[in-house]
């Protein structure tokens, strides 16, 4: 908005052309997110508090001790992520970019499903909340529509197209299967951030990191100078989604504060399903999509380890790990909350390195 209303005066007062930089605008989008997370997270904190007498229902199939130390933290915490990145981006990006109202659409959906979700669990005292069927069309309705309007904003031959990391300038016309390719990306991203979520502070630092690592993916792809250096695909438009990240870090930094062990609110579903569907949205857009597996490898693993557990359990009725996801494993071995979480940030930085790093080994 800001961009809007004051770089048309950029002739007649020069300063305001810093307007036109994205680099000067992601900054301001990064702190102005963070300053809203800390004026308005204590008062939401505490009204969360109010309406959640008993806090989020904790797993009786979790691990144990989360039934005592975990019990009466309020959830929803999404909200604050949400409002932080929505009204810094706003105030921050070109809102003519209709990348950026793609973006703001599908985090705000995926969020409505996981606020639903978050209330279902909380009415009913359950961990169980919307039905699994019902959760997932949702997910897919909303996938598809954003996947359609990506689609027809990037126009053709980006449109059905999928790059390959690693091959310069290389196109793989995937045709049909690119919209439900597409939905797949989105909410798997989704759902794979969700199950992520389970420890104090576990998801939000490796959210964070993805979309830093994106908010360069997207400058360079949207500069025709970069992307021509570096030989990747060119996404006209595609560099405004630079401020969009930013504004997520500073909204994922403020939620941090507040998410450190020991938590005073979790994300919950509101904010796990939000920024993943916003994430998986924003490797279709800069074609990165398979490079987002690199990136957000850690919630490829957490994924993985469901999968095999569940599958392993009724194939052969056993179980390969002590629980599933990935972390609750570790706990069951002894390790501290703290030493996993931490570790896992460790992996999460080293394989977003890696994901970076084919930007140049083409």
């Amino acid at each position: 908005m800001l961009y809007n209303l004051l770089f048309p005066f950029a002739e007649q007062f020069s300063a305001l052309n810093l307007f036109r930089y994205i680099t000067f605008r992601t900054g301001g989008a990064v702190i102005t997110a963070l300053l809203i997370s800390f004026l308005f997270g204590p008062p939401l904190i505490r009204w969360l508090k109010s309406r959640q007498r008993y806090g989020q229902p904790i797993r009786d199939d979790g691990p144990e001790d989360h039934l005592l130390r975990k019990q009466g933290t309020p959830t929803m915490g999404g909200v604050l992520i949400i409002i932080a990145l929505v009204l810094s981006t706003l105030l921050w990006a070109d809102l003519t970019n209709r990348y950026v109202w793609a973006l703001i659409l599908v985090t705000i959906g995926f969020g409505a499903i996981g606020a639903a979700d978050d209330y279902q669990k909380l009415s009913k005292r359950s961990s169980r909340g919307i039905p699994g069927k019902v959760k997932l069309t949702a997910e897919i309705l909303i996938a598809g529509f954003t996947t359609i309007w990506i689609m027809q904003i990037l126009g053709q031959p980006l449109a059905n197209s999928l790059t390959i990391p690693f091959l310069k300038d290389t196109l793989l016309n995937l045709g049909w299967f690119a919209l439900p390719f597409g939905i797949f990306v989105i909410v798997g991203t989704s759902n794979s951030v969700n199950l992520t979520d389970g420890l104090d502070g576990l998801a939000i630092m490796p959210i964070m990191i993805a979309f830093g690592c994106f908010a360069l993916i997207t400058y360079l792809v949207g500069n025709t100078v970069f992307s021509d250096y570096l030989q990747i695909t060119h996404v006209p438009g595609a560099g405004e989604l630079t401020v969009f990240c930013g504004a997520l870090v500073g909204a994922g930094l403020g939620f941090l504060w507040y998410n450190a062990p020991p938590a005073m609110v979790f994300m919950g579903d509101t904010g796990s399903l939000s920024v993943g569907g916003a994430l998986g949205s924003l490797s279709i857009i800069a074609k990165h999509e398979l490079v987002l597996a690199i990136i957000g490898g850690l919630f490829v693993l957490e994924t993985i380890s469901v999968i095999v557990q569940v599958a392993s359990f009724k194939l052969t009725g056993r179980r390969v790990f002590r629980m599933a996801p990935l972390h609750h494993h570790f706990e069951e071995k002894g390790w501290a909350e703290p030493t996993i979480v931490i570790r896992f940030w460790i992996i999460a930085f080293i394989l977003a390195l890696a994901g970076l790093a084919t930007l140049k080994l083409r």
